[in-house]
């Protein structure tokens, strides 16, 4: 077997033992490569996908990858590209996983946008409802076995010859997200920043929503030929999905109706709770206005239409001229030396701000439109903490968007004892270290029901272990009477923050989703309510 460059495209030889003999290289992406294999076994032709080198150094994640590799096995359905097979085998002296999947003979969705736009400028819209359809069919399966996809795009998407939808890639994300501990050092990004919710931006925990905003992003390409939002850097990227708003589908391609507008603004909103609540509600409401998409014309392009949003607007707002006089921000941008609201939570009053750094990770809500700050007035002052300022917000959002795993709970302002002594370990609400001012109460009304614990699912291979339910952004009482009546153990760890609110749940470890075993601890992490001092 040969080698060609660093990161295990292989040609040639075989995988498991010498049953799949591999041929041709399919195609490659930033994880993986996918070979059109033989499967002298069974005398059939399938797809193996081999991951990257610097993927199977990581012990973690191959075991990680492994059991998503056997949860994405069960996923039975038309639109979904099956798994047959995984392994790992020695290739050059390294380890490499591999799965073996079902060989689709067709083109990548991205292929025939490509093909559409050439020909018409964007895909018919009654065409790209009806693709857009059936990957959300795939993915209500996969939602209801609790595995979220987090890397929708067309490049996961085929197209057979018989134009049926074939998703693909279910777990390698997921693995990504939190089997690996030193791929954060490589600087790599747990799915295509084109394509991620601003909650995966953010480094936040997602759930099935994530997928239906990834979903809406690529609606979005398919119906006018281009990305809502798009830049040189990921870092810019990141910025438009958290703080941009997309301009309607329809001022690009004339001949979108309403309808479809409003369709893809829904998925596209920045607060999950306003998106569609499940796969299932979006479908529906695709078959809803499809009768009005059947009568669009032909897409008709606008000569000029508005450009992709860049994140440009929050960039000049957070990097000012230096030694120059700031300028206000655009409307509906914060900058980091203007007075104003923070982001706030979902129908919550603005808190009194904080400093960024001192913050948990930013909530992903759509800023309140606000009038911009006037400019301070020009005086002899130093402009050294602007930039200072400047550059605290850039980091935060750089680690917002580096982080390829959700965020584990604790931090510097984190006071517990992290060794559970006893089923129920709670540490003394601390004292805050700002004033009234500073102080906001979380939402009562938040809660979770108890059935939640009490019937977790189990884990697809360890029937003794469940699957974590998402206590995050919930009040802690309710979440402790769940713990209470699964009889589960754990231990609550606070962090001053007024974002939330005081009993608000920030963090949790294990993250939701994840497999943990209920005799274990699992950490909650808690607001007390005053700002960071």
């Amino acid at each position: 077997m040969s080698q060609d460059g660093a990161q295990g495209r292989y040609t040639g030889g075989t995988v498991g033992g010498g049953r799949y003999q591999l041929r041709d290289l399919l195609g490659e992406g930033g994880m993986a490569s996918v070979h059109l294999a033989y499967d002298s076994v069974l005398d059939r032709n399938v797809a193996i996908k081999t991951l990257h080198t610097e993927l199977g150094r990581e012990s973690s994640f191959r075991e990680r990858f492994r059991r998503e590799a056997q949860a994405v096995a069960k996923l039975t359905h038309t639109n979904i590209v099956s798994v047959f097979d995984t392994g790992e085998d020695t290739l050059d002296g390294t380890t490499m996983p591999y799965i073996v999947m079902e060989y689709i003979e067709g083109k990548p969705l991205r292929s025939v946008l490509d093909a559409d736009v050439a020909q018409y400028g964007a895909m018919p819209t009654a065409k790209a409802l009806k693709i857009t359809s059936d990957v959300l069919a795939a993915l209500e399966v996969s939602h209801e076995m609790g595995l979220v996809h987090r890397d929708i795009k067309p490049g996961n998407v085929m197209m057979t010859k018989r134009d049926v939808v074939k998703v693909m890639d279910f777990g390698i994300a997921r693995a990504m997200q939190s089997g690996v501990t030193s791929m954060t050092q490589t600087g790599m990004v747990v799915g295509t920043p084109q394509y991620l919710s601003p909650e995966q931006a953010l480094g936040r925990g997602v759930d099935a929503r994530s997928d239906l905003y990834s979903v809406g992003i690529m609606l979005f390409e398919l119906l006018t030929g281009r990305l809502p939002f798009d830049a040189d850097s990921p870092l810019a990227i990141a910025y438009a999905h958290v703080q941009e708003e997309p301009v309607a589908p329809s001022t690009i391609n004339h001949s979108i109706p309403p309808a479809v507008d409003a369709l893809v603004a829904r998925a596209l909103k920045k607060n999950p709770n306003e998106r569609f609540p499940s796969a299932a509600a979006m479908r529906d409401e695709i078959e809803r206005v499809a009768g009005t998409a059947h009568a669009a014309p032909s897409p008709v392009i606008a000569a000029a239409a508005p450009p992709p949003r860049d994140g440009s607007g929050v960039s000049s707002a957070v990097f000012p001229p230096v030694d120059q006089q700031a300028a206000p921000g655009p409307q509906g941008v914060q900058t980091p030396y203007q007075p104003g609201p923070y982001h706030t939570p979902y129908n919550a009053a603005p808190p009194a701000p904080t400093p960024a750094y001192q913050q948990p990770a930013p909530a992903y809500q759509t800023p309140p439109p606000m009038t911009p700050a006037p400019a301070p007035a020009p005086a002899a002052k130093s402009n050294k903490p602007v930039i200072m300022g400047s550059a605290v917000v850039a980091v935060l959002a750089v680690i917002g968007v580096i982080v390829a795993i959700s965020l584990k709970s604790g931090g510097s302002d984190v006071k517990a004892d992290p060794t559970p002594s006893h089923p129920v370990q709670q540490s003394a609400t601390p004292q805050g270290g700002g004033t009234e001012g500073k102080f906001k109460d979380g939402d009562k009304t938040k809660t979770i029901d108890a059935t939640k614990c009490t019937q977790a699912t189990d884990s697809y291979n360890d029937k003794t272990k469940k699957n974590a339910p998402d206590f995050t952004y919930l009040y802690i009482d309710s979440v402790k009477q769940c713990f209470q009546a699964a009889n589960w153990k754990y231990k609550v760890v606070f962090q001053d923050e007024n974002l939330w609110g005081k009993g608000m749940v920030l963090a949790q470890n294990p993250i939701p989703g994840d497999t943990f075993d209920p005799n274990s601890t699992m950490t909650l992490t808690v607001s007390t309510g005053q700002a960071a001092s």
